[in-house]
């Protein structure tokens, strides 16, 4: 279990992050057309991870802007932005920002990414949501960045998150 805070106050996440050398747990998610995607549409590219509570906050959306707004100069690498949002709310959210470079997917149905990757909430006003994080994984699906921001309503590190692609 992890703990980080929001606005100073802790909460507990269920596990802790995937570890560096580690293979991505495989998944199960939704997108925001409601067909299904999952970690084998993933295979041989490199990947980040943008994982967040909800995209109706103004963070989680700065995180989706700026991944967004990088993806479309990476090579070979898939930005995936997850959240437990509805994949309506997630399409509504692209559409009148004009998001296009990402791939939107929600972990609404089980919860299994959450749980999967230690990140979902066990605890505070946050619970069952996902804590933000970044994972970023090669071509194999092994992980070589991982980031879990200690207080929620911070924005990752990007800079440190794209790096480690190069």
């Amino acid at each position: 279990m992890a703990t980080v805070t929001l606005k100073s106050n802790e909460f507990h996440t269920i596990g802790n992050l995937p570890k560096v050398g580690d293979l991505i747990p495989a998944f199960n998610l939704v997108k925001s057309d409601l067909s299904p995607f999952t970690s084998d549409a993933l295979s041989g590219k490199k990947v980040v991870l943008n994982i967040f509570p909800s995209i109706d906050t103004g963070t989680c959306a700065a995180s989706t802007r700026k991944f967004n707004q990088v993806a479309a100069s990476l090579d070979n690498t898939t930005v995936v932005c997850i959240s437990r949002d509805l994949p309506f709310a997630q399409k509504r959210f692209c559409g009148a920002e004009g998001i296009d470079n990402v791939v939107m997917a929600s972990d609404f149905q089980a919860g299994s990414f959450g749980k999967d990757y230690g990140v979902m909430f066990t605890d505070g006003p946050l619970n069952f949501l996902l804590s933000r994080s970044v994972i970023v994984a090669d071509e194999n699906g092994k992980v070589i960045y991982t980031e879990q921001v200690a207080e929620t309503t911070e924005e990752p590190n990007y800079d440190a998150a794209l790096a480690s692609l190069n």
